[in-house]
């Protein structure tokens, strides 16, 4: 297996970790002081990785336009917009129910991938939007 695997199976880890956390902690706040709760927590992570590593923020800051262009709309986009529509759902929604199908974006990977990157569309992907779809809707 490859190293590739490995980080991937961490993430998930982690990534299935924190909506137990965000839900124990929305339970006891609103949505939008939530969020700004958890974006200080990216903003610490990111200070703390400034301040080991400052190599980092100069790359950052001579990157090619487009590069902080597409990373600065992705980061608003899923550290805000989406944070705040998965943060309602998860007010009012049982864990076990959000995560997977807020955790279904791979499909919309998947399609935009095809549209704007050219990507192939092979038999395993296909089966795996298959299942993504019957996922989603046994848990609606």
């Amino acid at each position: 297996m490859t190293n590739t695997f490995y980080w991937a199976v961490l993430t998930a880890c982690i990534w299935g970790l924190v909506p137990v956390l965000e839900k124990l902690g929305l339970s006891r706040i609103d949505t939008f002081s939530g969020l700004l709760l958890r974006s200080s927590g990216v903003l610490l992570g990111a200070i703390v990785l400034v301040t080991v590593k400052s190599e980092y923020l100069i790359k950052a800051v001579k990157a090619d336009w487009m590069a902080i262009f597409f990373l600065l709309v992705s980061g608003l986009l899923a550290s805000f917009v989406g944070q705040i529509c998965f943060y309602r759902a998860l007010r009012s929604g049982e864990v076990s129910k959000v995560v997977p199908i807020a955790g279904a974006y791979p499909l919309v990977s998947f399609l935009t991938g095809i549209i704007f990157l050219s990507e192939a569309i092979t038999l395993t992907k296909l089966v795996g939007v298959l299942l993504i779809l019957a996922g989603i809707l046994l848990l609606r």
